[in-house]
């Protein structure tokens, strides 16, 4: 997909599109430096026209606090899957940039920089930096939310302008938990309601799952 990166991936979930980079360095943070660990960390930014309205780019506005939030979340999340002992001193640096947005680009910034990530640790593996695949499982995100008074999966602009309820979900193929992040907008939610976002979001990431592992196959 680019053509320089050791590892990329175009994720397109309904009109939200994002591009994502995964770059390989052969060092490791100061403060990883004689650990023998590893490190996966994730730069996130909305392109000035990916929404409906012009962004101003981070470079001019300095530190945005949402997109620090967000990258911030996708490198835990990719960090909670791989094995950083085994790295070795070694980092991957993952590129995400919304180029469309439509709602749930965290979302699909953590799914496409999973493939991203897997394709720099397979080119790891050609070049002997790394011995072997060193990502424990595969994950994935998907959002849901009430809205209207129903769970809905993977929510647009429109639904999450109105939305009663906004969950975001990070799970694992083995469906374990990396990260839930939920809220009331207006009303609090029960826990009937709350068990019913989480089986349709372990649903969407399992079709999810599956749409990665075909990209890595082909």
């Amino acid at each position: 997909m680019a053509k320089f990166a050791e590892g990329s991936c175009l994720i397109k979930m309904g009109d939200t599109h994002v591009l994502v980079t995964a770059t390989v360095e052969d060092r490791v943070p100061p403060f990883l430096k004689g650990t023998g660990q590893g490190w996966v960390t994730a730069e996130y930014a909305m392109l000035p026209r990916s929404g409906r309205d012009r962004n101003q780019r981070d470079s001019n506005r300095g530190p945005n606090g949402r997109s620090m939030e967000i990258q911030r979340l996708i490198g835990r999340c990719l960090r909670a899957v791989v094995d950083l002992e085994a790295m070795g001193e070694k980092s991957v640096l993952i590129d995400c940039d919304a180029i469309q947005a439509d709602g749930g680009t965290r979302c699909a910034s953590i799914t496409g920089a999973y493939v991203a990530l897997h394709d720099a640790m397979t080119h790891m593996v050609g070049r002997r930096m790394i011995k072997k695949l060193v990502i424990n499982e595969p994950l994935a995100a998907v959002s849901v939310g009430i809205v209207g008074g129903h769970e809905v999966l993977d929510l647009d602009y429109a639904e999450d302008s109105k939305a009663n309820t906004d969950m975001n979900v990070v799970m694992t193929a083995s469906g374990r938990f990396v990260e839930v992040q939920g809220t009331a907008e207006h009303s609090p939610f029960t826990a009937e309601s709350l068990g019913k976002m989480l089986a349709l979001a372990k649903k969407g990431v399992n079709d999810l799952l599956a749409l990665q592992a075909e990209a890595l196959r082909s």
